[in-house]
């Protein structure tokens, strides 16, 4: 088990930021930038938890404090990549500034209202055991956020192949989080949902790449 997870986690994380390093080298435009930073921030990001996660099933030490420091850090970078995602978005399909003011706005207040959630000290991060009421606090912005993103990707499923299920992908990925965000305290078997939750990241990055390489080739 260890080493099975222990090994995808580290692929994953390489997949990410080798990935977005390519992005950003091969597509340098606006798009290619959000991409890019997309990617790697999901990557570094979620480095934070996943190294002293797997250094935890191979290191005789308490890592109690780096993995929830690591949930810290995740949760608020998971975060900043929807708002890439969204800027993202309008990019792609040509959104007018005007169009979305409000829109933006909302998306804004979500992320400001998720990030300064996650900072309160009663999350518990440095003893790694996040209170229930807490644990559902904190994720409503963000599921909020993904609700949004799920509606505008979906709105536009058929205009660009390469984007046409990231909607789906993202659907997929919070009902995989929501329950390890709250209920993993109390069945620690949730935890393993984790796993397919990254397979949806890998799918959109994926999406990222192909889109990449296939609109340089049309060029």
């Amino acid at each position: 088990m260890k080493y099975g997870e222990s090994s995808f986690d580290i692929l994953y994380l390489l997949f990410a930021v080798i990935s977005g390093l390519i992005i950003l080298f091969k597509k340098r435009d606006s798009v290619g930038r959000l991409m890019g930073l997309s990617a790697l921030i999901l990557g570094c990001g979620d480095a934070f938890h996943l190294v002293p996660r797997v250094l935890n099933y191979f290191v005789d030490a308490d890592f109690t404090v780096w993995l929830g420091v690591g949930k810290l850090v995740t949760s608020v970078t998971m975060t900043v990549f929807y708002l890439l995602l969204y800027f993202l978005h309008r990019q792609l399909y040509h959104i007018s500034k005007k169009k979305t003011a409000a829109l933006s706005l909302s998306v804004a207040a979500l992320v400001i209202i998720r990030t300064a959630v996650c900072l309160f000290p009663q999350n518990g991060w440095f003893t790694n055991e996040t209170p229930l009421t807490w644990a559902i606090v904190r994720n409503i912005p963000f599921a909020a956020l993904g609700i949004v993103m799920i509606v505008l990707f979906w709105k536009n499923r058929k205009d660009i192949k390469e984007f046409g299920r990231v909607w789906l992908y993202i659907t997929l990925s919070f009902a995989f989080y929501i329950p390890v965000a709250v209920g993993a305290g109390f069945v620690p078997m949730l935890g393993m949902l984790m796993l397919p939750k990254t397979v949806c990241y890998i799918l959109m990055i994926g999406a990222f790449l192909r889109y990449t390489f296939r609109t340089k080739k049309r060029s």
